[in-house]
This record gives C-alpha cells, structure tokens and sequence, in this order.
C-alpha cells in the first residue's frame, strides 16, 4: 500500500475535514488536546470541504475547523513551512475566530473557548524539548491563570517526536507517528490498525482510493512544499555562505588594523625616552591618551 502525505494540505484535509471525518477528527483532538481521554463525545465540522485546486499554491497553510460537544470551537492546522510571521498568524486566526463569533446585539457572555491546534514539520521551540506544547494566559509573577482563559495555544512538532513503532503506547503517540510517519509507511502497522479510527484515516489516506486527478493534484501541492523547503534550505545556506565571506573579510581587516596598532605602541614605547608625547603622537598616529597611558606604564 502506499498513502498520501497528511501533512500537505488537500490530504490534510481530506483525512481530518471531510465529511467522513468526523470519528477521525473526534479521536484526533481527545488525543492531541485531550491527552487521549475521551473528553469530545461529538462534533461538527465547519465547512467540511476539500481546498479547491489552486494554480500557484501560494500558500501552504490550511485548516480545519470543528465545534465541540461543549461549545468550544478547535482550529486545527497542519503547517510544512516556517514562514515569516507564522506565530502571529496563529494568534491572529485565533483571536479573529474568537472575536467574530458575535453577532449584532450579542452580548460577549456568548463567547466560546477557542483552541488553536497547530502541527508543524518543522521547530517551532528550539530550545523547549516537549513534542507538545501548550500556551494559556496567565500572570507574569504568580502564574494565576487569566479568569476568561478562552483562548489557546496548542503546538505539535513533528520533527521533535522520536519515538520508533514498538515503543508506541498512547492514542497521542499513534496519532503523531501517523501525521509524521504515513507517506513512509508501505502498511497498517497492527499496534495502530487496531485503533478503529487510525484504521480509518489509513483507509482514506490510501492512494489506491482516489483518482488520479486527486494523486495529482497531491503530488503537485507535495512537489511545491519539497520546492519551497529548497528554496529556504538554498537561502540560508548563501546567507551563511555570505556570513562567512563577510566574516573572513572582517577578520582580515581587523586583524591588519590590530598589527598596525601593535606596531604603532611598539615605535611610541621606544621614543618615550626621546620626545615629548605630542610629537610621539605625530609619528605614531596614536591618541595622546594612548601615548599617556603608555608613558605611565613605563615609570
């Protein structure tokens, strides 16, 4: 068997936001929100809809939305690309989907939790070692968390999740090594296929299931990610390469300005005894706080 990457975004969505997703979805977010307790009974996904096939590809972020059994309405987004700005997009998207909830005359006792579940393939904190990460508000001082604490943050990074296919134990750990793991895999490794919404998703993700305009389609967006990965791994590679250059050029021109220097205090430390400091300072083009300095050394 060979299946579709889930971290691009029309299988993203395809596997999470369409509307046989629903126990996928539910399982998903008990596992990554949720810590894989059953806590969502039900849901609805909101615009359950496969992103429309798009000249260009932009942009590769899309996301899913869903509301809770309880009110509170998940955003859930799959990011390949550590764009610029990509974390104030993310409060951003949070903050506009908690704020236009109201209609006119609403009052804002009517406001639901918002959570932003975000997965990226790439560091989001690299110096934090947790796969997980989880941002709520709270006081800088006392850390008393905020009364109306209704939005937020959630953030899962891939590259950080280590774990190999025998040491899988939790519902969290299984979802993860599927959104990391799945366009490798060849088969349904039975500690996973077991799960009955895993086996599911495997099931929607499976190429043999779709068309050859959706395979694609897929591998067009997955091309366009590998691209744009290439494009910033070459950036930053001629930005360091640049780095170098300039940092090499610096360290030669220091390095002579410093001889210079050294060969200016060694004449000024042997005319000390035969002129004034001023005229030490003329020939030597050293600052007469230099030529002092040397001079008092010297008593």
């Amino acid at each position: 068997m060979n299946f579709i990457n889930p971290k691009t975004d029309y299988a993203f969505k395809k596997i999470f936001g369409s509307s046989e997703s629903k126990s996928i979805l539910k399982s998903f977010l008990n596992a990554l929100i949720y810590e894989g307790r059953p806590t969502i009974q039900d849901l609805e996904i909101i615009n359950p809809n496969l992103p429309p096939k798009v000249e260009g590809l932009k942009d590769s972020y899309l996301d899913v939305k869903a509301f809770l059994d309880n009110g509170t309405i998940v955003i859930i987004a799959m990011q390949v690309l550590n764009v610029q700005s990509f974390s104030k997009r993310v409060l951003f998207n949070a903050a506009k989907t908690y704020a236009f909830q109201l209609q006119a005359g609403e009052g804002y006792r009517m406001l639901k939790p918002v959570i932003a579940l975000t997965i990226t393939d790439f560091e989001m904190f690299p110096n934090s070692p947790m796969v997980i990460s989880r941002f709520v508000y709270k006081e800088e001082t006392t850390n008393l968390t905020y009364k109306e604490n209704d939005i937020k943050l959630i953030f899962v990074e891939l590259p950080k999740f280590q774990l190999e296919l025998p040491q899988l134990e939790s519902l969290t750990d299984k979802w993860i090594y599927f959104m990391k793991y799945a366009r490798t895999l060849q088969e349904v490794p039975e500690t996973m296929d077991v799960i009955p919404e895993i086996h599911q998703a495997f099931t929607i993700a499976n190429q043999v299931n779709l068309t050859p305009e959706e395979l694609e389609d897929i591998e067009r967006r997955e091309m366009f990610i590998y691209d744009q990965q290439g494009a910033i791994a070459l950036g930053r590679e001629e930005g360091l390469q640049q780095g170098r250059e300039e940092g090499l050029q610096q360290g030669r021109e220091q390095g002579r300005e410093e001889g210079m220097q050294a060969k200016a205090i060694a004449i000024a430390q042997q005319l000390l005894s035969q002129l004034d400091d001023e005229a030490i300072c003329q020939i030597t083009e050293l600052s007469l706080e230099e030529v002092r300095s040397l001079r008092n050394q010297n008593l």
